[in-house]
Parts: structure tokens; sequence; C-alpha cells
């Protein structure tokens, strides 16, 4: 586990868990409380987040959680997933794969998944080719760190919806930002 997210590691700070690097140098970023809401509307409850934090489970409350220390590419997913995974490139791509395969299996029956909006990548193309429905923010979503500030992001973001409720994830993330459909 530890070389999976070594190249998440800045000396002094803590491992990368929900973010990437930015201008300030802090690595581990929390999704606003807003966004979550409107995921577990859509899918009606959170059942796993792979990666995660205690800190971040104040808001995400998941019935199954991972962190860094328990690796959730070491355990199955199943029901309804939300994910924010590490940014970084190598780690995203495995979350990433892991989703599709357990989306593919029936695993996991729906799923939410806020990443960077890097459309010119191998993972980012397999991942929209296979979700239901995608919001482009309008604006960044401005992230916060453990002590509650917001982040000012280089880069804007998606969230990609996977699953059977198409419609209620178009009409709750709209107010996010462009709606596009997926396969």
């Amino acid at each position: 586990m530890a070389d999976l997210f070594d190249i998440g590691r800045i000396p002094g700070k803590q491992p990368c868990v929900h973010g990437s690097h930015n201008l300030s140098g802090n690595i581990e970023w929390y999704t606003p409380p807003q966004y979550v809401e409107s995921a577990r509307k859509v899918m009606g409850s959170i059942d796993c987040d792979p990666c995660t934090s205690e800190l971040a489970q104040q808001v995400v409350k998941a019935k199954v959680w991972y962190t860094i220390d328990s690796d959730g590419l070491a355990h199955k997913w199943e029901g309804a997933l939300w994910m924010n995974p590490p940014y970084a490139a190598k780690i995203i791509t495995r979350f990433v794969e892991k989703l599709l395969a357990h989306l593919s299996e029936g695993e996991v029956s729906h799923a939410i998944m806020l990443t960077h909006n890097n459309a010119d990548t191998a993972w980012f193309h397999k991942a929209a080719m296979m979700c239901t429905s995608a919001c482009f923010t309008r604006g960044r979503v401005r992230f916060y760190d453990e002590r509650g500030q917001a982040n000012s992001p280089t880069h804007g973001h998606t969230f990609m919806y996977f699953g059977r409720r198409r419609k209620m994830f178009e009409n709750e993330f709209r107010q996010y930002g462009w709606i596009v459909r997926g396969a």
C-alpha cells in the first residue's frame, strides 16, 4: 500500500486522500456538503466511500468507508457508491478502473464520482464512456481543508453518474453546471 500513495506525499504533509496538489501546498481537500447531499438525494444513501478520511466522513456518512490506511483498493465495493478519488494520475486510474469493474459486475448499483475534468486522459474517457450522465461544473468546486478553509482550485470538475436514476441525477445536479448524457 505504501507504494500506491507515496506519490501523493509531500514532506511534512499528510498523504493525499481527497484532492490534488495546488498553489497552497495542501494536498488533502474535502467535498463541500451540498454536493454530498445532492449525491445522497439521487442515490438514496451512500453505502460505500472507498477513498476517504475520518474528517470527510463527518459529511459523507457512508455505511462502509476506507482511508489511506485501510486501502480502499484492497476491498470489495458494493451498493451506492460516492467517490472523490485522489487526483494523482497513477492513483486515480486504479480507482476508476476498480469502480468500472464493480459496476460491470453489478456489485455497485450506482455511483457518483467527483473528479477534475481532465477530458484528455484515458481514465476520464473510460469513465465517461460508461457513465449515464455527467455534470461539468459551472465554476470550480471549492473544496475545504481540515480547518474549514476553502481553496482556489486550478481546474474545473465533473460529477459522473453511473446508474438508472438519470433524470434524478440530471435534475439535481443541473444546479451545479452543464449536464451531458452518457451511455
